[in-house]
This record gives structure tokens, C-alpha cells and sequence, in this order.
């Protein structure tokens, strides 16, 4: 009997085909939202963490602020190797750096530009993850020896040695002849908001001793050995610096995590009002199918009557409707489903090579779940009011 319950609900839709497709154009419509939604919102998430890692992972960075409340800022206030060596030691902390920038000048046609020289210690490349484009980075030899070597921006390679290779090229910095052994960016862009300006040379930070006294850091970095331990990583940094200097010096210890937490909080917040308007959608496409089988429902009542008088039970007729709502609602979710897990794969040739759409499967089983009790929960007062019909009456319908 269930079998031919089926056919049956499979041909009455089979004969209306234009109002069913109509029916489930909200459905699918609303489906693929949930899906679309899911998947930005991983999409976003994923690419600020990609920005955050490319900037460094699970770093925290340190520096001393002058502006001290309760006393006037010194030199021993200053954030120095000993201190350096101190954060190395805390547990958790994977590779530890140290950077100070000053400002000089280069020689370029005999004009001078101004530049910024940063002089870093042996963990900073690990630490800010930075891409070598030609030549090597600064090895343990060129701090051991305090080789006069640097390596510079593709912005100032291109402005000193247009059209020319830089690797092994001279390089003025005020009076002072260096050796450029490598060109580099940063893999992610921080727009001068790190010591790496467009224009600017790394040096071996022992070097910097030639351009004035320089005994102090200004951005202490500390790369933490998981995740999970950055936070911890912080909160001692911030421990061992004010332990090691005098009360009331203020140092501003931070990672990038809270920048996460932050787009994280916005991606979710998104999501929420987006996938609301989903689920609207659903519900006023499940109005739709609830009129649309209500006027079925009236349109076949000799129908159902003959059904009736010649044997069907009322669970029947029920099973019919609820079917045919179902069946609306499901290839609508269908359609839907397939079309928000194309259009990601469709447009990934055309995204930058480092940026992926990830597709949530979850999702796609919840959209359809979703989908399909919305056909149940508006289908059932139509498929109820269908079966509650009394033969006698319906077959005196007109």
C-alpha cells in the first residue's frame, strides 16, 4: 500500500510540474543560502588566519611604553639582551627575537633617500616567517663575525639596482658600506605597521653598534611551541619584564590570538544574521508549499473522495500529502545543495593561489535535514486536512 501511496504522489506531482518547481524554488533557494553562508564564513576565517600566520605564528611581541604612570621613563627601564635571554628561558617559548629600526639615508643617483635599518637578532627569520626572493638570509656567521651583510626589500632592490640584481651589490647606509646578500618580503603585508617599512635593509643587530649606542631592543618577539601555550607564553612575558625592572614601568605585551578571537567574533556574528535570513527564506518557502498543497488539496477533493470510497484509509491520504511535500522539499534542497557546492568550486581557479573555499559537509547534511522538515512541519495541516475529508462529501464537490 505504501508503494502505491508513492506512485501515486510521485504522478500528482508529475502532473503539475510547473507549480511543484515554483513550490521549491524558495526551498532550494533557501538550502544553498545555509550552505553559501557556512562556507564564507570558513572561507573568512580561514584566510585571516592565513594573514595572522603569515605575519608569524603564535607570536607574542613586547615593547616598553615611556609613558609611564608612575615614574619617568630611563634607560634601565629599556627592554635589553638580558632580558631576551630571560623570556628564552620560560617554558612553552620556541624561538625568542629582537629588533630596533633607526632611520639613515642611502645614495641613489645622487640623491639620498631615507631608509629604515633594522637591526635583528639570529631568531627573528623564523620568528616573522619571511620570504627570501634571491640570495640567503642572514646566517649565524654574519652575527658571529658581525659581517657588515644585509638583506633588503624588493622595494629598495628595485629602487637602488633597477632591472639589476642586488645579491652581492654595495649598498650605502649613511658612511657605511654594506654587502646586500639577500632580498626578501613579508609574506603577508603589514603596511609599515611592523620595523619592516617598503624601503628597509636588515641587519645583524650587533652591527647597529657602528651607528650610535644602541644597547637596548625595541620590539622583543617571543614565538610560543603551540597555539594553545600563547596565551601562557604572554602572560609570562609580561611577568618576567616587569620582574626584572622597576615597579611601575609599563611594557605592552600582546599576540596576535586577540586579533583572531576579534574576526572570529564578526565571522560569527555574520553568520548568525545570514544564516537567520536562510532560515527565513525556508520558512516562507514552507508557506509556500502549505498554500500551494492547501489549493491542491481543494483542487483534487473528488480525488480523494474516490480514493476513499473505494478503500484508502485515512493515514493513507495523509501519507500521500506529506509525501508530496517531502518530495518538493527535498529535490528543492537537492538543487539548492548542488548549486552552493558548485559555485565554490567553480570560482576557486580564479581566487589567489594561497586562498581555498572549503565546503562543509555538515552543512550540507544540516541544509537538507533543515529542508526536509520544513516540507514535514508545512505539509502536514494540508496532508491532515486532506485525510479528514469525508468521502461523501468530496465526491458531491464541484
Amino acid at each position: 500500500m505504501r508503494t502505491e501511496t508513492l506512485r501515486v504522489a510521485v504522478e500528482a506531482l508529475r502532473a503539475n510540474t510547473l507549480k511543484a518547481f515554483l513550490t521549491g524554488l524558495g526551498v532550494m533557494i533557501g538550502s544553498a543560502c545555509i550552505v553559501l553562508v557556512v562556507t564564507v564564513a570558513l572561507s573568512g576565517e580561514r584566510y585571516i588566519l592565513d594573514q595572522i600566520e603569515g605575519v608569524g605564528a603564535n607570536i607574542v611581541y613586547a615593547k616598553y611604553v615611556r609613558e609611564g604612570p608612575l615614574l619617568a621613563s630611563g634607560l634601565a627601564d629599556e627592554i635589553s639582551m638580558g632580558d631576551l635571554e630571560a623570556v628564552r628561558e620560560l617554558p612553552g617559548v620556541a624561538e625568542i627575537a629582537g629588533t630596533r629600526g633607526i632611520s639613515t639615508m642611502v645614495v641613489r643617483a645622487g640623491v639620498e633617500r631615507p631608509v629604515e635599518l633594522v637591526g635583528v637578532t639570529q631568531g627573528f627569520q623564523r620568528v616573522r616567517n619571511l620570504a627570501l626572493l634571491r640570495g640567503r638570509m642572514l646566517d649565524p656567521d654574519d652575527f658571529a663575525l658581525q659581517s657588515k651583510n644585509c638583506i633588503i626589500t624588493q622595494e629598495l632592490a628595485a629602487l637602488m639596482f633597477p632591472g639589476e640584481s642586488a645579491v652581492g651589490r654595495e649598498i650605502r647606509f649613511g658612511e657605511l658600506p654594506f654587502t646586500v646578500v639577500g632580498v626578501f618580503q613579508e609574506r603577508v603585508s603589514t603596511f609599515g605597521q611592523s620595523e619592516i617599512k617598503r624601503e628597509s635593509a636588515l641587519i645583524p643587530y650587533p652591527v647597529l653598534r657602528y651607528f650610535g649606542d644602541f644597547n637596548f631592543i625595541r620590539t622583543l618577539y617571543a614565538q610560543a611551541a603551540r597555539p594553545d601555550l600563547v596565551q601562557t607564553v604572554t602572560r609570562r612575558t609580561q611577568e618576567v619584564l616587569e620582574g626584572r625592572h622597576r615597579p611601575g614601568a609599563v611594557y605592552q605585551v600582546e599576540n596576535l590570538t586577540s586579533l583572531l578571537a576579534a574576526a572570529s567574533n564578526i565571522a560569527n556574528a555574520l553568520t548568525v544574521v545570514l544564516l537567520t535570513i536562510a532560515f527565513i527564506a525556508l520558512v516562507i518557502s514552507g508557506i509556500g508549499i502549505m498554500n500551494i498543497m492547501l489549493v491542491t488539496v481543494t483542487q483534487r477533493t473528488r480525488e480523494i473522495g474516490i480514493r476513499k470510497a473505494i478503500g484508502a484509509p485515512q493515514r493513507e491520504i495523509l501519507w500521500q500529502f506529506l509525501l508530496e511535500a517531502v518530495m518538493i522539499s527535498a529535490a528543492g534542497a537537492l538543487a539548492g545543495i548542488v548549486i552552493a557546492v558548485s559555485i565554490p568550486l567553480l570560482i576557486q581557479p580564479f581566487l589567489p593561489g594561497n586562498l581555498r573555499v572549503p565546503i562543509s559537509w555538515v552543512s550540507v547534511v544540516v541544509a537538507f535535514a533543515v529542508t526536509c522538515f520544513t516540507g514535514v512541519l508545512f505539509g502536514y495541516l494540508p496532508a491532515n486536512r486532506a485525510a479528514r475529508l469525508q468521502p461523501t462529501e468530496s465526491l458531491r464537490y464541484e
